[in-house]
């Protein structure tokens, strides 16, 4: 009986966002589990303090500034992962803005545009840039960072849970179109986890209670419970497995809580 295999020996991986919360627990993963990791994030000075972090546990590890928004910087942040460790072998997209937060109808159209160019075209941009060089090697994984709120609408929070949910369907569809080439394309829906990007909602002790309260476990997550999916996802042991969101919310969508 073959064993499913965690081992991410030799690939290359991209982790947008990748240098604090979420993105830099699944950069550590990965290079834990051998990958050769590439961080990107807009700052430099962020990117060269992720790096740092990740080279204390012995991962080969490249750090580009890049903004997903931009296309140019796609293409440079890939070329350039290629020119460095040869190849991409997996892409993890989870670089997210929100600069919008309160009732959707008092969003302007800039706010729109700022969520939507980052979180679903930016995903785009990267996967479109990837694909070529995933195709020569072979195959690849993708995986992209959505949330529950592209599942249940999080109060304040509007325009980011539509681009989350176009998110959920841009997973689908190119879980399709992407099969015949051996690259698996799949999602990842986390709850609340304490990060930087939350910590309006779990600094405020009112709302960290009334937001509990709506998870069956109690609590928010630690952005290190999110990485054990990425991996998974990200290793041989997902082969099969494309199209598919994992939900990881303690429970929340299934009680069927909302903030209010």
């Amino acid at each position: 009986m073959n064993q499913p295999s965690f081992d991410l020996t030799d690939k290359v991986a991209i982790i947008t966002g990748g240098t604090r919360g979420i993105g830099l627990a699944i950069a550590q993963t990965f290079a834990t589990a051998g990958a050769k990791v590439v961080v990107a994030s807009r700052k430099q000075e962020n990117v060269e303090a992720a790096v740092a972090k990740i080279r204390a546990v012995d991962g080969a590890v490249l750090g580009v500034a890049a903004h997903t928004g931009d296309s140019q910087a796609v293409e440079a942040l890939t070329a350039r992962s290629v020119e460095v460790f040869g190849g991409v072998d997996i892409l993890v997209n989870n670089a997210a803005t929100n600069p919008h937060f309160g009732p959707l109808l008092t969003a302007e159209e800039s706010h729109w545009d700022k969520i939507l160019d980052v979180n679903v075209k930016g995903y785009f941009r990267m996967i479109k840039a990837c694909v070529p060089i995933m195709q020569k090697r072979g195959g690849g994984k993708i995986i992209n960072l959505a949330s529950i709120a592209g599942r249940i609408p999080l109060p304040g929070m509007g325009i980011y849970s539509v681009s989350k949910a176009a998110v959920l369907m841009l997973t689908e569809a190119l879980a399709v179109e992407l099969a015949p080439l051996n690259i698996q394309v799949n999602a990842i829906a986390p709850g609340l986890v304490k990060t930087k990007f939350s910590a309006a909602l779990w600094q405020n002790p009112q709302m960290y209670e009334a937001i509990t309260k709506t998870i069956p476990q109690r609590r928010m997550a630690e952005p290190e419970e999110i990485a054990g999916i990425a991996l998974y996802l990200a290793s041989p042991a997902s082969d099969f497995a494309t199209g598919t969101t994992v939900v990881v919310d303690g429970g929340q969508v299934a009680g069927g809580a909302q903030i209010r």
